[in-house]
């Protein structure tokens, strides 16, 4: 093996295995020295060095080089078989990491394949040059495949097992939605209109709010498209998933009423020490704006980043007095004290127990002891309350399972509100009330 047959070797490799060419020298190095450690003892230092320019090897043992005959006649006497199987593996394992980058570099894009088989739920997609696997768990639910259909989905990770290169697709993720709106609607893969939150469960509902920056383009208007065109080919692509589209806004107080549509919003209560908005409905609103197993709320939740308590004006009277009352039962907790953290948000014993010290301090001017005191009896209650709550719905488990009516062994906490949430179904996609859509 000259210099000029590892050149050729290296160049052939390089081109037609897309492996760069130190990667190969290297191998080839790796390979030589392998083999020519079977004719020399253990306590050899041994090193190959291959020449870039002309591809001659070099043979360095304890330090000093070997004559270039005696290296040929070794090289003529190493084994190939034993230097194959380096090199292969070699080239595997560049294969695999040129593999690994290429895809790496598509987490989150959105790629398209052909299902080549089903296991057990498992969907494996071909994608050319590689196989990547869609699981059951980022399906959406409902979905059926069958060997030959085309699949799209977003590169959710990208792993190295063994010689091989692992892809997980997703259907699920929120990204899935992004990348379909780009697809769809060009104003979006232009960066007109801006994409700025998508809260999803899948299979069920989204919410998508988008923003632009040019008022004179109606940007929920643009994502529905004439007579929804645009937004149909997306919810046929998510098997019938609603999607609400919502106009963004920089203000709360406008972003939180655009994102519990279709219900209509009277009052948004902020509270920033919670991170938590109060969001005040008509009666006659109120199951629109939970949704169907609080789905709508909770949704819209995600999306602002807020948690959001839906209630009417009377609920909101109600909670506040227990909340009052309860909070005064606490140790140098006065009236004035109590009054001043319901309006801030702290409705039960649970979000009094976060608070910082130094907040507390601030809103009742009290020492730093008072104020460790507070929160340690609030957190007292808060597991009491929590512990009590877990024996009442095993007592009511254990009497429903006997077929007894469940009789009630512990008081209701006096500082936690239950709402209920009605079942409500939302349309299928609704839009800002204020769009105009071109038909």
């Amino acid at each position: 093996m000259n210099g000029t047959e590892i050149l050729r070797i290296v160049d052939a490799i390089h081109r037609d295995k897309a492996i760069d060419a130190e990667i190969v020298f290297e191998g080839i190095e790796q390979a030589i020295l392998s083999a020519a450690r079977k004719h020399f003892s253990e306590e050899e230092q041994l090193e190959v060095r291959i020449d870039r320019e002309s591809g001659e090897p070099a043979l360095i043992c304890d330090g000093r080089m070997l004559d270039p005959e005696l290296l040929g006649d070794l090289l003529g006497r190493i084994s190939a078989q034993t230097a194959k199987q380096v090199m292969i593996q070699k080239i595997r394992e560049a294969e695999r990491d040129t593999l690994y980058e290429e895809y790496l570099e598509l987490r989150s894009q959105l790629i398209s394949g052909q299902v080549t088989r089903v296991d057990r739920g498992t969907v494996i997609v071909s994608l050319g040059k590689v196989e990547a696997i869609l699981p059951r768990s980022e399906q959406i639910r409902k979905e059926n495949y069958r060997t030959g259909d085309r699949v799209r989905a977003i590169v959710l990770d990208v792993r190295k097992a063994g010689s091989r290169v692992r892809v997980i697709l997703s259907r699920t993720h929120a990204d899935f939605v992004r990348r379909l709106f780009e697809v769809e609607i060009p104003e979006v893969n232009d960066r007109v209109i801006e994409v700025r939150s998508i809260a999803r469960e899948a299979g069920n509902r989204s919410k998508v709010a988008v923003s632009c920056g040019d008022a004179s383009i109606d940007c929920v208007g643009a994502c529905v498209g004439v007579r929804g065109a645009r937004i149909r080919g997306i919810v046929e692509e998510l098997a019938g998933e609603r999607i609400d589209i919502v106009r963004w806004n920089d203000s709360l107080s406008i972003l939180v009423p655009n994102a519990l549509q279709p219900a209509e919003v009277e009052d948004v209560i902020l509270c920033p020490m919670l991170g938590k908005v109060i969001v005040l409905v008509r009666e006659d609103q109120l199951s629109l704006a939970i949704g169907k197993f609080g789905q709508n709320v909770r949704l819209a939740s995600k999306l602002v980043g807020w948690d959001i308590n839906v209630m009417t004006q009377d609920l909101l009277d109600q909670q506040l007095d227990k909340s009052i009352e309860a909070f005064c039962v606490i140790p140098e907790v006065t009236a004035e004290l109590a009054e001043n953290l319901v309006s801030q948000g702290f409705f039960t014993f649970d979000d009094l127990s976060v608070i910082e010290p130094d907040q507390l301090a601030e809103i009742g001017g009290l020492s730093d002891e008072d104020c460790d005191k507070i929160v340690e009896y609030a957190d007292r209650e808060s597991q009491r309350l929590e512990a009590e709550e877990k024996i009442a719905a095993e007592l009511k488990k254990q009497s429903a399972v006997q077929g007894e009516a469940p009789k009630p062994k512990v008081a209701p906490p006096v500082a936690e509100a239950a709402i209920q949430e009605p079942e409500t179904v939302p349309p299928e996609v609704i839009v800002d009330s204020s769009a105009a859509v071109e038909e």
